[in-house]
């Protein structure tokens, strides 16, 4: 069986409410001849005459008043759907967004959404949920509705991102640790006992490649699968930890945190989002609310 097309729809909903081709005919702005085609075109389609003539007027048949009802709810669930979007109203906007990010996300940055929540939407939480890996199946099949990320948009055309600031590497130490005391080294830096950050419990990753590049290396004694462990242990012990330093601003507090003294480029955290809510106006409230704190977040 072939499509149908769904424009007749609006046809047969004139004709039935009108019951007349020439009303049905202006009602869609269509020529008395254009009408006349398509209700042919209606009655090929139905199998049935649709309206048929008594005396000097047409009437429907017992098909077209079957039919009336239910073609009128169509063609209103059909507005509905195609209409614009109504303006949004913060106030009265009920709904909880899920966003999954890496440890310190919230820490940093969740106090000022959620103030900023309280007045403009009250209605509006915020769930954030653990990133244990950088799989993006989770926005991809709309259980999550943003994801905070370190990734090439150009490798996942099938999402949408902008990004949200730029980051780079510090070392980070428990007050008043002997490294705290003058600048610190690339040797003193190695020469340290380390944690070693990595949710696939590598124990090897980028600085140590930047470091085997000055003939050092690093003496990793443990190793953790989020930046909030990392930090805790190094808040008790003589470990050193290396965190990004945006992303765990309010985690460091209280810490020695010191620049990292050889080179390690920055990168971008980018906010995440699927193209189902591109045109969310809600979804895309929120977006710009977090664009917007982390950007003025420097």
């Amino acid at each position: 069986m072939s499509n149908p097309d769904l424009n007749l729809l609006m046809t047969l909903d004139a004709v039935l409410a009108e019951g007349s081709v020439t009303r049905a005919a202006k009602r869609l702005r269509l020529s008395p001849s254009a009408m006349s085609r398509a209700l042919a075109r209606l009655r090929e389609t139905t199998g049935d005459p649709l309206l048929v003539r008594a005396g000097r007027e047409l009437v429907p048949t017992p098909r077209a008043i079957e039919l009336r009802e239910h073609v009128a709810q169509l063609v209103r669930d059909a507005q509905e759907v195609l209409r614009p979007a109504d303006l949004l109203d913060l106030e009265k906007l009920e709904r909880t967004f899920a966003i999954r990010t890496s440890e310190g996300f919230a820490e940093n940055f969740g106090p000022a959404l959620i103030a900023h929540l309280a007045q403009m939407a009250p209605g509006v939480k915020l769930f954030f949920m653990q990133k244990p890996d950088k799989n993006s199946k989770p926005l991809r099949d709309g259980v999550v509705d943003l994801e905070t990320g370190v990734i090439d948009l150009a490798s996942a055309p099938e999402l949408r991102g902008k990004a949200l600031f730029r980051d780079n590497y510090v070392g980070v130490v428990r007050a008043n640790h002997p490294i705290s005391l003058n600048p610190v080294t690339s040797e003193e830096y190695a020469a340290g006992m380390h944690i070693s950050v990595s949710r696939e419990g590598l124990e090897k990753g980028p600085l140590d490649d930047a470091l085997l590049l000055l003939g050092l290396q690093r003496r990793i004694v443990t190793i953790v699968g989020g930046f909030s462990t990392a930090l805790g242990l190094a808040q008790r012990s003589d470990l050193i930890a290396t965190v990004p330093e945006r992303h765990t601003t309010s985690l460091r507090e209280g810490m020695y945190s010191f620049p990292l003294p050889f080179d390690m480029p920055e990168f971008t955290v980018s906010l995440l989002w699927h193209p189902r809510f591109s045109a969310d106006p809600a979804h895309r409230w929120l977006r710009d609310l977090i664009l917007q704190i982390c950007g003025n977040d420097q």
